[in-house]
């Protein structure tokens, strides 16, 4: 990761100007770029969320307490970790603020569209409240409903992670001596890690969350979709940072031993490039997609096979054919999930990987009607649900990546300066059912 961190910084507008002298440790004055990785557990899974701040002003900003002395004056490379108790980075006053309210109070014209309902598990901005003290209609802060009947809801209002334990593993990735400063605006490192969004992923408590009651699987388009990829489309979803950031996630997550058959992969609802690194080059891949001048451009393929999912979820293959099923920014297409990854689980070897990446970018009319309702963090707790419902996989885990620079040549570099955000969803295939 860290040479995909300076790849980007290398790439993309990282906020340091050419002059800018670099340093060998950080001071009290000095600018840092630190990756933070913020790990927590829900009751199905591993979660990490990692956020890259590249021009970290340690004059300016404010850092917790904690982690004071794990950045001010260490090198850079220096890496830390440090357990923040539950209300020692997320204030819990919030905790006891679960309150039963009227079903009127639940704006369900809020978006000015389609009537919102509220669903049990699923999160929304606060401002969709009325009548709650405190809560005002540009309130974009998400909230929790936790119970709804045709009298009322109950609702949390604190932040999905003020209760857990959270881990949190630091490295300095670079150093900068910063110019004169006489005010200016500050970035609060806390909320920068924990702000509208991680905590989302998991459900609240046992209880699946209700992702099903309202046609999820309705789409804009609904005519088949082989019409629909009839021409090839030889683009990519997400800038070159986040290709890379997924490459190097499924090379952690597929090792390629020297001393072992090179492995098998499933390269699921792909197109003209697998997002492979290059300690897979000698890996076996199929590619299955939608349109053959796309496969047939992909060099990373073995076997190149079109075949429409969302006509035939029934995978072409035997029992126990790879050791890795990959899905990377499609799985938003898929009409019967359920489906699918049960029989993604059939066609993986036991202990063989599923790794489903995404990021926020699709195109609109052939998504799933659920995926575009959600927010952002939401979406890895819908992949955890298709996963966990087919009760084939194990150890599961969620990570996200934010706030690595967007390449200054990346056609949309004008508008945004950031790189598209990452998010995954892994497990493993277990021998038996796990439930």
């Amino acid at each position: 990761m860290n040479e995909l961190i300076d790849r980007a910084l290398t790439a993309g507008a990282s906020g340091h100007a050419p002059g800018d002298e670099p340093l060998e440790r950080t001071d009290g004055r000095s600018l840092a770029c630190i990756r933070f990785d913020l790990g927590w557990d829900s009751a199905a899974a591993h979660h990490v969320d990692s956020t890259v701040a590249t021009r970290l002003d340690l004059w300016r900003d404010i850092l917790p307490p904690a982690l004071e002395p794990l950045i001010i004056g260490q090198p850079v490379g220096h890496q830390a970790a440090y357990r923040f108790e539950p209300g020692e980075l997320i204030d819990r006053a919030g905790l006891a603020d679960r309150p039963r309210l009227r079903a009127s109070q639940f704006n369900r014209g809020f978006t000015g569209r389609a009537p919102v309902q509220p669903r049990v598990g699923r999160f929304y901005p606060k401002g969709i409240l009325t009548g709650v003290p405190g809560v005002f209609s540009a309130d974009r802060t998400p909230f929790r409903v936790l119970d709804s009947d045709g009298d009322g809801l109950h609702v949390d209002l604190a932040h999905p992670l003020a209760d857990r334990p959270l881990d949190l593993n630091l490295t300095i990735e670079g150093a900068w001596a910063a110019p004169d400063q006489r005010g200016g605006r500050c970035t609060d490192v806390a909320e920068l890690l924990t702000a509208n969004g991680p905590g989302m992923q998991g459900r609240a408590g046992e209880r699946p969350t209700d992702f099903w009651s309202d046609l999820p699987f309705g789409r804009l388009d609904p005519r088949p979709d082989a019409a629909f990829y009839a021409e090839p489309r030889f683009v990519d979803h997400i800038d070159r940072i986040a290709i890379a950031a997924i490459g190097a996630l499924y090379g952690r997550l597929i090792p390629a031993p020297d001393d072992a058959p090179a492995p098998r992969l499933l390269d699921l609802m792909t197109s003209w490039h697998s997002h492979l690194p290059a300690s897979l080059a000698g890996a076996q891949v199929t590619g299955l997609g939608m349109n053959q001048a796309e496969l047939d451009a992909n060099p990373a393929l073995c076997e190149r096979i079109v075949h429409d999912l969302n006509r035939a979820p029934a995978l072409p293959f035997a029992n126990a054919s790879f050791d890795a099923v990959l899905c990377t920014v499609s799985v938003e297409y898929l009409v019967e999930p359920f489906a699918v990854f049960r029989d993604i689980a059939r066609v993986l070897k036991p202990g063989g990987r599923v790794a489903v990446t995404f990021s926020n970018r699709w195109f609109p009319p052939k998504a799933i009607a659920v995926w575009e309702g959600l927010h952002e963090f939401e979406r890895p707790g819908l992949v955890l649900e298709y996963l966990l419902e087919s009760g084939r996989f194990t150890d599961l885990n969620t990570w996200s990546l934010r706030g690595l620079p967007r390449p200054a040549d990346d056609k949309y570099a004008g508008r945004l300066r950031l790189s598209d955000p990452v998010y995954a969803v892994w497990g493993t295939c277990a021998e038996e059912r796990t439930a």
